[in-house]
């Protein structure tokens, strides 16, 4: 009797306790009771906590923080923490899971269970991650857990690289942001000299496989190039392509967002292993006088003591043209590759017409090489733009190339002739009545207008051979019109 009133009773405490546990399941009451049950246990001391920062005491990325973040991110259970970020992937269908800052995420290694959150100081805004194990599973697993997390995380990286591009930010919190770098163009695909790109080529393989070289020397394991040339001639595709061919991330430095010289050290060294540091249009930056970092900022930047702190990185500059640079900024050193990219020729207009419209060879080859024999000129992105235009017809995208040529040969005529005209009239000092002079006259305007109409009749001459030749001005009658145009106002 006396057990079967127990067995009434225990049931009597049940089935309210069922209801109970219904209850605070369906609410987030639960939730609360299981956060204050781990803040009692934490509070004797029974788990163990470690973080891993972002960076450094030297303000460097922990690559530890980078791993453990991939890790955790293809974590299954990712989905049961308690907040989660939903993203996009390449693809339209693919959708993926991040761990979200300030919750957590649990995970299990040889029955031991552990939680990761991802706290930011309020000190320095600097995040960490947190790792709470308990202190009789920590003797026993915690070297060989973080061995897994190391050979996860560069599985996966090897699986899913991706290029990053990062961009440095005005704020002090946060330097660099980074997006996907889907920029498409190879070494294969760049318009360039062939010799010179094999010697490139060969360049960033040898620079890959010489750690031990370069430490045997006793120099810094990098490398640095300088692009230059006119805009359009594709130095920033070049850049890409190296990225590509490098598989590195790349960072490209806005001078106008660094603040002083040591916010420019602070970006060199909060930069990745494998990258490829960009500073674009180096001599508009040196040109110009009021900057917030001073020139000589910027060579300590380019090969001064804190450019050694970090290795495996390329740095790469731009300019349009370095004629006017001091040649200190150049040196071997700071500067160790220098390419030139000119305009396009007719050997790079072949590549860009075999690779825009997959023509080898055209009827019309010819009259475009006799037009850049006379000095006409474009960059390759003007002709790849004309192609692009006209890619359904092959034949009207190269004349619209020889036209476009062709005016840019009659506008570099009109020019040579116009400043021939300026100092050939600027040597007259006297009008006829012999007194001095200080201004053209307004006439001498139209001189120019009119050589153009008489260039084109030449020219028209020349090409009409079936027809009778132009007859010559009357040498008298083009005196007078051309002293006409000299005359001096007093």
């Amino acid at each position: 009797m006396v057990r079967f009133m127990g067995v009434v009773y225990f049931l009597l405490f049940l089935i309210p306790l069922f209801y109970v546990l219904r209850f605070l399941s369906r609410t987030s009451l639960l939730h609360m009771v299981v956060k204050s049950w781990q803040s009692l246990i934490d509070r004797f001391h029974v788990y163990q906590f470690y973080k891993v920062p972002q960076f450094n005491h030297n303000f460097q990325e922990n690559q530890l923080y980078r791993k453990i973040s991939v890790y955790l991110n293809s974590l299954p259970n990712i989905e049961d923490s308690d907040f989660t970020n939903l993203f996009s992937g390449s693809k339209s269908n693919d959708i993926f899971f991040q761990h979200d800052n300030n919750h957590s995420v649990h995970d299990t290694f040889l029955s031991a269970k552990v939680s990761w959150t991802n706290e930011k100081s309020d000190v320095d805004g600097i995040r960490s991650y947190v790792l709470r194990i308990k202190k009789t599973d920590k003797r026993r697993v915690f070297r060989q857990y973080f061995q897994h997390i190391l050979t996860v995380s560069d599985e996966i990286e090897q699986r899913n690289k991706d290029i990053k591009l990062y961009m440095n930010l005005a704020t002090e919190n946060e330097r660099w942001r980074s997006v996907p770098f889907t920029h498409p163009a190879t070494l294969d695909t760049v318009v360039m000299d062939m010799e010179l790109k094999n010697k490139v080529r060969s360049d960033l393989e040898q620079f890959l496989k010489s750690k031990q070289y370069y430490h045997r020397l006793g120099r810094v394991w990098k490398r640095s190039f300088l692009l230059y040339g006119p805009s359009g001639t594709g130095k920033t595709s070049f850049i890409a392509a190296m990225a590509r061919f490098l598989s590195y991330d790349v960072y490209d430095i806005d001078m106008s967002k660094v603040s002083d010289d040591s916010d420019l050290k602070m970006l060199l060294l909060q930069t990745s292993p494998k990258s490829l540091i960009v500073v674009e249009d180096l001599d508009r930056f040196l040109s110009e006088k009021s900057t917030a970092v001073s020139p000589s900022g910027l060579l300590n930047f380019m090969d001064g003591i804190v450019s050694s702190c970090g290795e495996e990185r390329v740095l790469v500059f731009t300019m349009n043209g370095k004629e006017h640079v001091d040649k200190l900024v150049m040196r071997p050193g700071r500067v160790d590759v220098h390419i030139h990219f000119p305009l396009c020729d007719f050997s790079a207009f072949k590549s860009l017409a075999n690779t825009y419209l997959g023509v080898k060879e055209h009827k019309l080859f010819p009259q475009v090489e006799e037009i850049f024999q006379s000095g006409g000129s474009l960059s390759p992105a003007e002709i790849g733009e004309i192609m692009i235009s006209n890619r359904s017809s092959p034949s009207r995208a190269l004349k619209s190339v020889i036209s476009a040529l062709q005016t840019d040969v009659d506008n570099k005529t009109t020019v040579k002739v116009a400043q021939a005209l300026t100092s050939s009239g600027s040597g007259r000092s006297v009008d006829e009545s012999g007194e001095p002079g200080t201004v053209f006259c307004r006439e001498s305007v139209h001189t120019v207008r009119e050589f153009r109409k008489l260039y084109g009749l030449l020219r028209l001459g020349s090409r009409r051979k079936e027809e009778p030749p132009v007859v010559p001005l009357d040498r008298s009658s083009s005196e007078k019109e051309g002293s006409r145009h000299e005359r001096m106002i007093v």
